[in-house]
């Protein structure tokens, strides 16, 4: 059985003050606000001012996460920022958020991508922790930005949102131990989902959802059978947060029970690589949460991914 020395010792979050709702969307795309919440499961969603940045976004999550742990930034040994929404070229949000958290040495890297960048973080950061101590993963995503970069589409206008997530990865004990993770991308579906500033964002969503339907409760079962772990046992589901009907099929594919599927979409919207981790700051926060729980994500790429964690 797969075992893992690294910890998730706190998560960490920050969204914007504004408010988007339903109906502001819906009369620029035609629509109407119910039609909205009933085809996504969203109400509202946070959009940043113009001068606030992915990196501005990512580092208050970072001192959110940080904060929760009582780490100092000077005690990490790696920072990684995952953001399908980062503005183009070099070098990416990372050496910023390093900078402004007040790293001088220590590494940092960008993970560009859209949706499952926390996950991968997140599991990267498990198989590293034992050489760098603290890693710190942060996804943060300015969509609104993207959404607004070429005529609004009703089909992708209505989903997203901004915000950032972070989770504090450790060597060191913390609440939860990483237990095991996989990871799978298929890039013959590139296509069906992407982004490169030069054109509106393109989204097949016949396509998206019934591979993410397919492919997210695929590999949870996956990491539950090779560590001999049953889906009724688990007690939470963090999941990217795409859409409220993704997240029913996915707990009906488990044999799940809805509730154990936490869900936030209708608040925040699809926040892409952030959404996960903003799901489990909420959700540590709640109270003391003993078991086992599943992380998992899907994204453009296609990249998916499941990692399982017991409670301490």
């Amino acid at each position: 059985m797969p075992s893992s020395t690294a910890f998730l010792r706190a998560f960490g979050a920050h969204v914007p003050e504004r408010v988007v709702a339903n109906a502001e969307i819906a009369a620029q795309i035609g629509r109407t606000p119910e039609w909205i919440e009933s085809v996504s499961g969203i109400r509202e969603r946070r959009w940043a001012s113009p001068e606030m940045g992915v990196a501005d976004l990512a580092v208050a999550a970072a001192e959110d996460c940080l904060s929760q742990a009582g780490v100092p930034a000077s005690q990490l040994g790696l920072l990684m920022v995952a953001s399908g929404s980062a503005p183009g070229g070099f070098p990416g949000p990372a050496a910023a958020v390093a900078e402004r958290l007040g790293l001088d040495s220590t590494p940092a890297f960008d993970l560009p991508m859209a949706s499952a960048g926390s996950l991968f973080g997140m599991a990267i950061a498990a198989r590293l922790a034992e050489a760098h101590g603290d890693v710190l993963v942060v996804a943060a995503e300015k969509m609104s930005d993207v959404l607004n970069a070429g005529p609004l589409d009703p089909n992708t206008a209505m989903l997203f949102g901004d915000g950032a997530g972070a989770v504090l990865v450790s060597s060191q004990p913390g609440p939860w131990r990483v237990v095991d993770s996989i990871l799978h991308t298929d890039g013959h579906f590139r296509g069906s989902l992407n982004f490169d500033w030069k054109s509106p964002l393109h989204m097949d969503g016949l396509s998206v959802i019934l591979q993410a339907s397919r492919k997210l409760p695929t590999v949870i079962a996956e990491v539950l059978e090779r560590n001999g772990v049953a889906a009724r046992d688990v007690a939470a589901f963090l999941l990217h947060q795409a859409n409220q009907n993704l997240l029913a099929r996915v707990a009906k594919s488990l044999g799940a029970d809805a509730e154990r599927v936490f869900s936030n979409v209708a608040r925040y919207g699809n926040t892409s690589s952030a959404s996960m981790l903003i799901a489990a700051a909420e959700w540590s926060r709640e109270a003391r949460r003993d078991g086992s729980v599943i992380f998992s994500g899907f994204g453009a790429g296609f990249h998916w991914g499941a990692v399982l964690a017991h409670s301490v």
